[in-house]
């Protein structure tokens, strides 16, 4: 405690890295001490409800839903220290100032503080944006109250999570699988996810070419003497490019009016083209000018972080909190893009000290929100202070991860008060017209940056990484109407749509934020939840959707389906604002959404229906858990229905047998009958992977293996079987893996027999050894003792004579490594690593590698068809698992020492009666009764 005579002040913060940096700005006469965050919250489980409480209807919500919806609050086990130290600290001091963060949820700890420490002295509400001296002092010289509105909201928030979670979690273990969650933003969030991998699956791919010519000026003037244009006109009919095809079915859409052309079409025009005049047809050159981006709001900053770095939205949001609370950056939870008249005046005077005077407007920049309800009080994310640290200046005082985020940050603040970028862009039309006389029109487009403007400091990426950069530029020559031009090359090029690319945890937020679903300060932890309760993992940066999590939104859509309704939970979060702007009763809205009066605020359809209780209980029964469980996948050719049964040891697929599936009564989550075949589905591998010929592999290993025929020497079936290395025939203790040129659904009984039969004894050599021929880790071979040499094909195997084979043999070895194949495709950089990819030929088949780790093409991918996404995903998942552990040698067991039967007993004696001490000093302890149900998680 100071030892001055003068007032005494606690002032409380949430972290103790924030009671630091402010305990330095505030001097003597001041103790700042950290709160660790929420000091209070609803009971966990049954064991946090305090006794008296514990027969209560209510008790296991924490909500006395009858009588005001009155809050059941309990300090939490993690806590009770320090509130111990602060209640001792409040009876010190002759006044408290609460300098928890300035949003809704550090008013509500504020509130939690007055309301646990009960203090007697005058308690005053400080608020600040920004961690930095003049702030500080700011903020204690004009306190406040606490916003009552600001705590009904967030306590509102939390009781309708809590209702939300609690009521419709126990459903999901009864139909589902136990221990399972739901949550009004959570199961918003998953359902976004789902929806886009149930389009990925739906998805059929299309191919279409059309030609790239390399086009030349015959005087080149301004600018390179050869551009690219691309066909996109035949007669007058537009060329079909990916857009014109249905995602589901592949086919061009009806009405499109566009001209299909396939490899042979295009190749063949091509060659039609070949040497035939090109003539300038039209140019058309327009102004190119670019706005800088607004400063980041939590959403924005997230999205660049993942897209610039890889940073998930926990990494973001862990490493600005550290940056804030050591007073580089202001406030990182906030959805204003408004900057302070301080802050435009520092970043001005800045961009002149480093771009010079035209790089900043005559007037300053403001920017409008486009969030619904954003805070526009508040200020967006900028570094702090009145005079902006460049990141040269901060350097050495962060680390990696934080350097990166304040470079970001203090680049896109700078950029936000920077001059446009301008330029111009040209488009132009060239027309040729083939020996039969077809008139094909090309089409090229040019971009010159004249100005760069705030593209010097800043360029905001893209969530398609195909996407060109904004600052990039396309020159084309200078060209005029009627100018002639020669063909260099005219190249065929052949296309495939691709299926909606995934969603990141970037694009996620954008999602939400675009819907009006979920707030600044929950993004990050929706992300987190959603994968931690297995709905969703995350390959690389894609995050895919577990079988799990079809069930669970199945099951909603079909019962609950407005509480998963983007418009609904975007309606929530707009009456919670006018909760916390004192427009409406946070009672009337609970008790509309819980209960079905139509009296309050609440939404109508749910109220209607009679609210959040009777929805989950009165229609239970109605709930067929086989068929929520049930993912439908597609019909194979033998008109059996293939689906994916969602089972309490995990997913399995299941066919109907034919002449159809015999009925059997619904359970609570239980797995079904026997009915069809099963095959279980490997772990890792996402739902649009299940393909036709996926599905069909994964029978063949799973209980549905062919059966080729029977050994004639040995009267034992073969069979064709699936297993972790691909297929293979077995026949009785004999097994042998398919060769690589081979595959199982043109395998004959014949071919089995071959491969059972290897090892394949040739013959005895001179010397009485026996020559062999096998297949092996590096393809097929011959050998003798120790001797081996390698065949130049797989047939050899089942043809080589024995006096061929000696010959192999007796010639001398080649050490000369063969030269290396090429690599069947170039990829490019992998979006995640920037190494380079590629796709090569194994001996187990195509795979992409970066160098360092390789991964098998999946069944029914193709190099061609591969796309650099998938490939980085593939690549994220064998990364995820590291290399593979060295088995170590097995160490001998160390002699038993030898020991005489007396030492033996005396030592048992010992320890027996040590033991019989130690259980008189101790208190048998009560077996803790066993918990009657999960605790449902919100």
């Amino acid at each position: 405690m100071p030892s001055n005579a003068g007032t005494t002040r606690l002032v409380i913060v949430e972290s103790p890295a924030k009671a630091k940096t402010i305990s330095g700005y505030l001097g003597p006469g001041y103790v700042v001490e950290a709160s660790f965050g929420h000091v209070r919250d609803l009971p966990r489980n049954a064991a946090d409800v305090p006794a008296k409480y514990k027969g209560e209807p209510w008790a296991r919500l924490g909500v006395d839903v009858d009588n005001g919806f009155h809050a059941l609050y309990v300090v939490s086990p993690d806590r009770k220290q320090q509130i111990s130290k602060l209640v001792k600290l409040a009876k010190e001091v002759d006044e408290i100032f609460l300098a928890t963060d300035e949003d809704r949820e550090g008013e509500a700890i504020a509130w939690h503080l007055v309301e646990t420490l009960k203090p007697k002295v005058p308690v005053k509400r400080m608020v600040f944006h920004e961690i930095t001296k003049p702030a500080i002092q700011a903020a204690v010289a004009n306190p406040r109250e606490i916003d009552r509105d600001l705590v009904d909201a967030q306590e509102a928030r939390r009781i309708l999570d809590r209702l939300y979670g609690y009521e419709v979690s126990p459903v999901l273990w009864k139909k589902v699988m136990p221990k399972l969650s739901a949550g009004r933003v959570q199961s918003v969030a998953t359902r976004i996810v789902v929806e886009r991998e149930r389009q990925r699956m739906a998805f059929r791919t299309a191919e279409y070419w059309d030609i790239l010519a390399t086009l030349a000026v015959a005087k080149p003037g301004e600018g390179p003497r050869t551009f690219n244009a691309t066909l996109v006109a035949l007669n007058g009919d537009r060329i079909a490019t990916g857009k014109d095809f249905e995602p589901t079915t592949g086919r061009v859409r009806p009405g499109a009016g566009v001209v299909h052309l396939d490899e042979g079409g295009a190749r063949g025009l091509a060659a039609r083209l070949a040497d035939r005049p090109f003539t300038v047809t039209r140019v058309e050159e327009k102004p190119y000018r670019r706005r800088p981006y607004a400063p980041f709001i939590t959403s924005t900053l997230q999205q660049e972080a993942a897209r610039k770095m890889r940073f998930s939205s926990q990494q973001t949001m862990r490493t600005a909190q550290r940056l804030y609370e050591n007073g580089y950056i202001t406030y990182m939870r906030t959805d204003s893009v408004n900057l302070s008249e301080t802050a435009i005046a520092a970043a001005r005077r800045q961009i002149v000290e480093l771009y010079g005077e035209r790089s900043v407007p005559p007037e300053p920049r403001r920017y409008t929100g486009k969030v619904k309800n954003a805070q526009e009080a508040h200020e967006a994310i900028r570094p702090a202070g009145d005079n902006f640290r460049t990141p040269g200046e901060v350097a050495k005082e962060l680390s990696a991860e934080e350097f990166k985020l304040y470079e970001l940050i203090w680049r896109r603040t700078i950029a936000s008060q920077m001059t446009d970028a301008v330029g111009s862009s040209v488009s132009v039309r060239i027309r040729a017209v083939s020996s039969a006389q077809e008139e094909a029109d090309f089409g090229a487009t040019g971009k010159t940056i004249t100005d760069p403007g705030f593209l010097r400091a800043y360029v905001e990426s893209s969530d398609d990484e195909n996407a060109e950069a904004e600052d990039a530029e396309r020159r084309l020559p200078t060209l005029v109407k009627d100018q002639p031009l020669t063909a260099d090359e005219l190249a065929a090029q052949g296309h495939h749509t691709q299926p909606p690319s995934r969603y990141t945890e970037a694009s996620l937020v954008k999602a939400l934020e675009e819907l009006g679903i979920g707030r600044p300060s929950t993004y990050a932890s929706i992300m987190q939840t959603i994968q931690d309760r297995g709905y969703v993992v995350k390959r690389g940066q894609a995050m895919i959707p577990s079988f799990l999590a079809f069930a669970v939104i199945g099951l909603m859509e079909r019962h609950y389906p407005r509480l998963i309704d983007y418009d609904f939970t975007a309606s929530m979060e707009n009456e919670l604002d006018e909760i916390a702007g004192g427009d409406h009763a946070a009672v009337d809205f609970l008790t509309s959404f819980y209960f079905g009066s139509t009296n309050g605020t609440g939404d109508q359809a749910i109220a209607h229906a009679g609210g959040l209780k009777k929805l989950v209980t009165e229609n239970l029964s109605e709930i067929d858990a086989r068929s929520v469980n049930s993912i439908p996948l597609f019909t194979d050719d033998e008109g059996r229905e293939v689906v994916v049964r969602v089972g309490r040891y995990g997913p399995y697929l299941q066919r109907e047998l034919p002449g159809g599936e015999q009925a059997t009564p619904s359970g609570e989550g239980e797995e079904g009958g026997s009915q069809g075949d099963r095959a279980p589905i490997p772990e890792g591998l996402a739902p649009d992977e299940l393909t036709p010929e996926k599905v069909h592999e994964l029978f063949l290993g799973g209980g549905g293996e062919r059966k080729l025929g029977d050994d004639p020497s040995t009267g034992e079936p073969i069979v064709l079987k699936s297993g972790r290395f691909g297929p293979y025939v077995a026949s009785g203790e004999r097994k042998s893996s398919l060769l690589r040129s081979q595959t199982p659904d043109s395998l004959t009984l014949e071919q089995a027999l071959q491969l059972l039969r290897l090892p394949r004894l040739i013959g005895v050599a001179p010397d009485g050894a026996e020559v062999v021929a096998n297949n092996g880790r590096y393809g097929p071979y011959v050998k003798r003792g120790d001797e081996f040499r390698s065949l130049d094909s797989e047939d050899k195997m089942f043809t080589v004579t024995l006096d061929e084979a000696l010959a192999l043999l007796a010639a001398p070895k080649t050490r000369q490594r063969r030269a290396a194949a090429p690599p069947l495709r170039e990829m490019g950089n992998d979006p995640l690593t920037e190494k380079p990819l590629v796709i090569k030929d194994g001996r187990f088949g195509p795979y992409v590698t970066d160098g360092e780790f390789n991964a098998s093409l999946r069944r029914g991918q193709t190099p061609e068809e591969l796309t650099l996404e998938q490939a980085s995903e593939m690549l994220a998942e064998k990364r995820a698992k590291g290399p593979a552990p060295k088995k170590k040698a097995a160490k001998k067991a160390a002699p038993a020492k030898k020991t005489t039967a007396k030492k033996t007993t005396a030592a048992a004696k010992k320890t027996t009666a040590a033991k019989a001490t130690a259980a008189k000093k101790t208190p048998a302890k009560k077996a803790a009764p066993k918990k009657a149900t999960s605790t449902p998680k919100e």
